[in-house]
């Protein structure tokens, strides 16, 4: 009897030194990865934001297949939320947002030791690689917890990163193929009403020609600010030459003005004036490196039809919208106008003066 007295207190001063041990230990966690996009923080951003897309880059249900979500009304922003059924039931619900820069999170976990809510922190910082996005999550293991992780071997931490690490690659994954998205529809022959428009003239190598113009269309509108000239249009470029085999441009870089306007001498910033032209209209939606597939679309247009060009008129391209408002590239539209004769075709005789 005494030995199983003295096993019983041993018992107890095993249990109570554990519940000691244990209750004293820290049980508040703060965990995050980090991992740079090469994409806008816009588009970061609202991938996250959104929480509809979290079914598109999440890891959970690769870990969890018999995960079924269910969206709240409101599914992006303050307030947004959605809950999951699983192996493990959760929800989570955005309650604060400052955009392009931050998103926080009140999480909800239903496990077998009860119910647990950590907080979910989101931060979005450009640099010059693209944007740096942090996720993390932080919060406080009960005496329970602490117990299990000691003695199930269960990686709480570990567990965590794994998840954060792949969770931040299938951001990045799915961002990139969405910016890889385009579409070239050719809609046929177009009026274009021409107009006064203010320019610059450069040359540029294939390679330099969205620098390029950048810089060019920045002297316009630095002009346009300094004498008060309103934009009547969306830019546009005007390709005078083109050489295919040393990849040399010689363009220019234009924006539409109600009227026209006299420049000072020896500015670089002039103006001119496009006649109403009829061209082979074709639309790029999508990143600008796409334009040469657009350019062999549209001239294969102008063949197939038996088109004829017109000489005295110059091949352009309209941005239909400023990339500034639209951060993913897929938005991007672009107008590609190649002057043709309205009314005839190469395998017509042409009628008029000899």
């Amino acid at each position: 009897m005494k030995l199983l007295k003295y096993l019983f207190y041993l018992l107890l001063i095993v249990i109570i030194g554990g519940a000691v041990y244990f209750g004293t230990q820290d049980g508040s966690y703060d965990l995050s990865e980090s991992k740079v996009i090469n994409a806008p923080a816009a588009l970061v951003f609202d991938k996250v934001n959104d929480l509809t897309t979290w079914e598109d880059w999440g890891p959970w249900k690769e870990e969890d297949p018999t995960m079924v979500f269910t969206y709240g009304q409101t599914t992006s922003g303050e307030g947004a939320n959605y809950a999951w059924d699983g192996e493990m039931d959760g929800s989570i619900t955005t309650t604060q947002v400052t955009e392009n820069k931050e998103i926080l999170q009140d999480l909800t976990l239903i496990t077998p030791g009860g119910e647990r809510n950590p907080n979910v922190y989101w931060n979005f910082e450009e640099v010059e690689e693209g944007t740096k996005v942090t996720w993390g999550m932080k919060g406080e293991h009960t005496f329970m917890d602490k117990v299990y992780y000691a003695f199930s071997g269960m990686d709480f931490d570990g567990d965590m990163k794994k998840m954060h690490v792949n969770g931040l690659m299938g951001i990045a994954s799915t961002i990139e193929e969405d910016m890889k998205k385009y579409e070239i529809n050719v809609t046929g022959i177009a009026e274009h009403g021409g107009g006064y428009y203010l320019y610059v003239t450069s040359s540029s190598r294939a390679e330099d020609l969205s620098s390029k113009m950048g810089n060019m269309l920045g002297q316009i509108v630095n002009f346009m600010g300094q004498n008060n000239i309103q934009q009547a249009g969306m830019p546009f470029t005007i390709y005078h030459e083109t050489d295919q085999v040393t990849g040399n441009f010689i363009l220019s870089s234009a924006i539409p003005v109600k009227e026209r306007i006299i420049t000072p001498t020896g500015s670089d910033v002039l103006c001119g004036y496009m006649e109403p032209t009829s061209a082979v209209k074709t639309v790029l939606v999508g990143n600008y490196k796409n334009l040469p597939e657009t350019y062999e679309k549209a001239q294969k247009y102008v063949s197939d039809n038996n088109l004829i060009m017109d000489p005295a008129k110059k091949m352009f391209e309209v941005y239909a919208n400023d990339p500034g408002e639209f951060p993913n590239p897929a938005d991007w539209i672009t107008e590609v106008y190649i002057p043709v004769f309205k009314d005839l075709r190469s395998n017509h005789d042409i009628i008029g003066p000899q």
